[in-house]
């Protein structure tokens, strides 16, 4: 089979045997968003070369807006209800035909007032979940962060937090990029900065009087324009973190090798126990649905 996780701005596909083993890989800058027709094409375009018939995707490829939108399953979900729930995307007359494609349906927590929702998440929390069934706290870094309550094998409750395009926002576009070099595609990253900044998310006066201090900080030569960015990380995940707290050991973290490095690093500095897995474990999620 081929286990896909399209999201909003890029595809990743792996190409899976019998039994769930990774025989290749393939990744492409390509959003799900916006493609209406085109889309099997595209993903034909990206899968060029692997001929097996039976393709399972999530992401937003399945939202509104995507290839076709998968209702959302509330919580408690347990990975046999989403398997219950995969949506199947009609392939006849399109260049897919003669393949079966179906979409997993994304997650929402509607306990509170202000209901929240995932897409994507919910398949590496399944892979994850296959591999450490007593589970019971997610966190998966990225634009917008989620924390993943498990409870009795099933997703109990989402929070999200707009960490990352947070700090992309202040990064680029605010009055305090005027303290910090040119934006790269990375940052040069130092962790005595960094370590700064998630220390300050503890002090009192609240994120808003904390960001306008990267600028006097700057101002008053406390902090270098390369350190501002690392600063400016820490701080924003100190506040996701502290604001999820207490926490139960061990957090499973879930992500990129690179933020989950920072996430890491801030679990350590409030002596939080975590535990990293790689992004790969949506391919075992969708094996695992598909089975």
């Amino acid at each position: 089979m081929i286990a896909i996780d399209w999201g909003s701005s890029s595809l990743r596909a792996w190409r899976l045997d019998a039994a769930g083993a990774i025989l290749d890989t393939r990744r492409a800058d390509l959003g799900a968003l916006g493609h209406g027709e085109a889309t099997p094409a595209l993903l034909v375009d990206a899968l060029q070369g692997w001929d097996d018939t039976e393709l399972l995707l999530c992401g937003m490829v399945g939202a509104r807006g995507g290839w076709s939108e998968a209702p959302y399953l509330p919580c408690p979900a347990t990975p046999a209800a989403l398997a219950q729930a995969l949506q199947e995307i009609p392939t006849r007359h399109t260049v897919l035909e003669g393949r079966r494609v179906r979409v997993v349906p994304g997650v929402c927590d509607g306990a509170d007032a202000v209901p929240d929702v995932m897409r994507g998440e919910e398949t590496q929390i399944v892979g994850l979940l296959r591999r450490q069934p007593d589970a019971t706290l997610a966190c998966l870094p990225g634009t917008h962060s989620k924390w993943v309550s498990l409870e009795a094998g099933a997703i109990a409750a989402v929070r999200t937090a707009m960490t990352g395009e947070s700090y992309a926002l202040y990064r680029q576009h605010s009055m305090l990029a005027r303290s910090m070099p040119p934006a790269r595609d990375q940052d040069a990253f130092d962790g005595e900065a960094f370590a700064a900044g998630v220390r300050r998310s503890g002090e009192p006066g609240g994120l808003l009087q904390h960001l306008f201090g990267l600028r006097t900080l700057g101002l008053f030569d406390r902090l270098a324009p390369a350190q501002a960015p690392s600063y400016l990380s820490g701080l924003l995940i100190g506040h996701e973190v502290r604001a999820r707290m207490p926490l139960p050991a061990p957090v499973h973290l879930i992500g990129s090798p690179a933020l989950g490095a920072r996430y890491r690093r801030a679990f350590d500095l409030l002596g939080i126990d975590s535990v990293p897995h790689d992004e790969d474990l949506a391919a075992s999620g969708l094996y695992q649905l598909s089975r």
